[in-house]
């Protein structure tokens, strides 16, 4: 069976595949469509076993915020290199997961790997790197209650969203970014001090002990214990964090937050960083 030019770009249509791989599959399936589609499956399958191995480390963020708050997410996308990054293919591929995880809200990565499994074997084969939908978080308010603030990092490498309650109805999205930009430069591990983990608390306890003088009377080597673990939580807990846009350098995150919505509190955050 013979096929035409009109033919090959229909199969590239079908299959986003190389012009050629679908001139060859068409001559191997001797003009048949269906029989040439499934060859390209199957050759994009084999490539994207035989990728699966190398190391993905680059890619993107793909994100989303609906515009009045009520929903937020980041999905991180990892290929071999920077110059696949750029690509159009890979940029609507990233993009195709983001709307995936929206519309479908997927309860975990393997329920989404499930929906995007076809493109992602066809995109493989095309590019020729190994690309992996490594994670994803997306997030949704409560109903008048919440607001989630979303940040991405220039070159979409790092990405943060956060978690408001606001009883009040005053912090809006853009106050709830600039909290999300402040835990994309300070990288806290915790919301608040309660927090910390107990087997956390007591190595830091353990190591500020081993500084202190043992001279001085156990009373004493206790409020300095103490006292360098204020520090610790000012350092690790994104309340007690000196808020990254503070002039003077005194207000925390905490206060700078109360002082738009004194019933506000952040409930939650993600940071994630491609590669990390």
């Amino acid at each position: 069976m013979s096929f035409t030019a009109t033919d090959v770009k229909t199969l590239r249509e079908k299959t986003n595949a190389g012009m050629m791989d679908c001139k060859k599959a068409l001559e191997q399936a001797k003009g048949n469509m269906d029989q040439a589609v499934e060859i390209l499956r199957k050759r994009g399958l084999a490539v994207a076993q035989s990728k699966a191995g190398r190391t993905a480390a680059e890619g993107i963020l793909g994100h989303y915020l609906e515009p009045a708050g009520k929903a937020g997410l980041l999905v991180e996308v990892n290929c071999e290199t920077d110059f696949v990054v750029k690509t159009d293919d890979f940029q609507k591929f990233v993009a195709h997961v983001t709307e995936r995880v929206k519309a479908e809200k997927p309860k975990d990565l393997e329920t989404l790997l499930g929906h995007v499994k076809e493109d992602l074997t066809a995109l493989i084969g095309k590019i020729g790197e190994n690309i992996q939908v490594r994670r994803f978080e997306h997030w949704i308010a409560r109903p008048e209650k919440e607001v989630v603030g979303l940040y991405l990092h220039a070159g979409s490498k790092i990405g943060v969203l956060v978690v408001i309650s606001d009883p009040e109805g005053k912090v809006t999205t853009d106050a709830a970014k600039e909290i999300a930009m402040h835990v994309a430069a300070m990288h806290p591990g915790y919301v608040r001090r309660e927090e910390v983990p107990a087997e956390v608390l007591d190595k830091e306890r353990e190591i500020q002990r081993a500084t202190v003088d043992t001279k001085k009377p156990p009373e004493i080597q206790n409020k300095i214990i103490e006292g360098k673990l204020n520090k610790f939580f000012g350092d690790c807990c994104l309340e007690e964090q000196i808020f990254v846009k503070d002039l003077e350098g005194k207000k925390t995150v905490r206060d700078w937050l109360k002082a738009i919505s004194p019933t506000a509190r952040i409930e939650r955050f993600v940071r994630l960083q491609v590669g990390a």
